[in-house]
């Protein structure tokens, strides 16, 4: 039984530059509950981090997750293990756009008040503003990073295009480029924008040309909704897309619920069935199986699914499978 196979369990740890650790391919998302009240979340965190997990998905429009992850962080005194991923430049709850740097920096001093910390190793803008020059953003992150306040940065629902861009000018300055970009990417083709307001995915037919420019330059994508908020979490049955709702919130029925990704859905089970292992470790079997230098967000409040996660790297899904389950292949 795949699913039951420890010694499968193995984290892998990739090299991202001006990070300091090995981060993991897996960051753990504290985009729900109870981080996001500022609940006591240590040992469910604890519990995390046993798994091999050691990066941590934040932003600071997380209601109070920040917060939440922070006192971990504190009460365990071991800041030079984790790997801390947070964003900062979300619009205003008005639709103000923020990308500028009095509101980066308003963030930054925010978030590293509530994570405890003098430092995050990852820090990406939430949204672009396309009307700011790219340049004006480099030399503002870059000025963070030469105060020692962040790592590595880059941007979260970025276009490819406007990252290339970015980079030409960082390149063309001597200064450092994006190093990380964290776009919607899973099996689940992202067919509305759950949340309005500039959300980018990088799956599904028509984005083909974003994912050939993530492989030729293998830079990292921190995969945000990576199992299809909830589509591929094995409590939605393809056979009964009615009943979706019941395990999906709106904004993952916007973002997911269709056709096509029902049947993917059922080709899931179909796989899951052969390989003797759950969907969830299909749909994660999927995202390591392509080109792309990748990494899954994923939230869970019990650890054993985390473990299956990791499991599902060492899934021996075949070249056909993986055309298969994207809808690319009719029949096995």
């Amino acid at each position: 039984n795949f699913a039951e196979k420890e010694e499968c369990e193995k984290m892998e740890y990739v090299k991202i530059p001006n990070v300091e650790k090995g981060v993991s391919r897996i960051f753990y998302g504290t985009a729900g509950q109870p981080f996001m009240m500022g609940g006591d979340a240590n040992d469910l965190l604890d519990a995390i981090y046993a798994t091999g997990v050691n990066a941590f998905d934040t932003a600071r429009n997380y209601m109070l997750a920040e917060k939440s992850l922070g006192k971990w962080i504190v009460d365990r005194g071991m800041r030079d293990k984790f790997v801390i991923l947070s964003k900062c430049g979300h619009p205003s709850p008005f639709g103000r756009k923020r990308v500028n740097e009095k509101d980066i920096r308003k963030d930054l001093r925010k978030s590293l008040g509530y994570l405890g910390t003098d430092y995050i190793d990852i820090y990406l803008l939430h949204r672009d503003d396309p009307e700011v020059p790219v340049g004006e953003i480099v030399e503002i992150f870059n000025s963070l990073h030469a105060e020692g306040k962040i790592g590595a940065f880059g941007g979260s629902n970025w276009t490819h295009q406007r990252i290339a861009e970015a980079n030409e000018y960082a390149y063309s300055h001597s200064l450092i480029p994006f190093a990380v970009s964290s776009p919607n990417f899973g099996l689940a083709d992202q067919v509305k924008d759950p949340w309005g307001g500039g959300c980018v995915t990088i799956s599904g037919p028509e984005n083909q040309e974003a994912r050939d420019w993530y492989e030729k330059n293998q830079m990292p994508v921190v995969a945000y909704s990576s199992l299809g908020r909830g589509l591929f979490s094995g409590k939605v049955k393809s056979d009964e897309p009615q009943k979706a709702s019941e395990a999906m919130d709106a904004n993952a029925m916007k973002g997911y619920a269709s056709p096509e990704n029902f049947e993917r859905l059922r080709r899931c089970e179909e796989l899951a069935e052969k390989y003797h292992c759950t969907v969830p470790q299909i749909a994660m079997a999927w995202i390591y199986r392509q080109p792309l230098n990748c990494f899954a967000v994923v939230s869970t409040t019990k650890p054993e699914r985390m473990q299956e996660n990791i499991r599902a790297m060492e899934l021996p899904l075949t070249e056909d499978e993986v055309l298969y389950l994207d809808l690319r292949k009719e029949a096995l």
